[in-house]
């Protein structure tokens, strides 16, 4: 913000910056607004209490004192400073705010200035489209966000179904052991691991986790593991030794 020049001084100087950005100098709007906090507690409470940043919507700056001193100060966009008036809720501060708002729409007013009928028809319009695809782009956003809120479907289910099938197999020992050809141990197992995806998610049915939570409920299954007595239960029927009858 170098390069100020100063456009308004009635109450608070206000300069405007090579960009055409208008700005204010924090200490100054400190002075008018009668704050005794000293500047640097002021400034530092205000900005944080707006989330101000840095670089974008102010910048530190350094200004030479009477005295000869340099002192840190900041150069402070206008529609933050207005904020930071507001924050005082006293009389003083209603009036700095007021009066910045009478400069926004002084100058909003005047960038049409001298142009011709046609040119400030294509600017509206402009500004118009603009605002469209702004309300499209959140309107996607919300969208997406509310399918992701949806419970899962078609592809996450088979996902999850096969992340548990391959679990169950690993659990049982194996599509070759005794305990995975156990069709009752076999559906202990399956039912257990369904069972924590429900209690992990609070939901009656694995159907109902939500989408947005489908790597999360992947990484449920992956992290399974047997409770002690189904443990035991598979261990014991994979140390059977099958007998061929002949």
């Amino acid at each position: 913000m170098n390069k100020l020049e100063i456009i308004e001084n009635e109450l608070v100087p206000v300069y405007e910056t090579s960009t055409g950005e208008k700005v204010v100098y924090g200490s100054e709007l400190h002075e008018v607004l009668g704050v005794r906090t000293p500047y640097k507690d002021w400034s530092t409470r205000r900005l944080n209490d707006i989330d101000a940043v840095e670089n974008e919507d102010f910048e530190a700056a350094q200004i030479c004192a009477p005295s000869g001193q340099t002192k840190k100060d900041h150069i402070i966009k206008l529609d933050i400073a207005k904020e930071m008036a507001m924050l005082e809720r006293n009389e003083k501060g209603k009036q700095v705010r007021r009066y910045f708002i009478q400069i926004e729409k002084k100058y909003k007013a005047n960038q049409f200035a001298g142009l011709s009928a046609e040119l400030k028809a294509v600017i509206v319009v402009d500004k118009r489209v603009t605002k469209v695809e702004n309300e499209v782009k959140m309107l996607g956003r919300e969208l997406e966000d509310f399918k992701m809120d949806m419970p899962i479907l078609g592809v996450e289910i088979d996902e999850i179904t096969a992340a548990a099938r391959r679990k169950g197999v690993e659990c049982l020992g194996g599509k070759k052991s005794n305990a995975y050809h156990d069709r009752s141990l076999r559906s202990k197992v399956y039912h257990d691991i369904y069972g924590e995806l429900k209690r992990q998610f609070g939901v009656s049915t694995y159907k109902a986790i939500k989408r947005s939570q489908c790597q999360d409920a992947l990484g449920v299954i992956n992290k399974y593991t047997l409770p002690y007595i189904l443990e035991e239960q598979i261990k014991d029927c994979n140390a059977q030794i099958n007998m061929e009858v002949a």
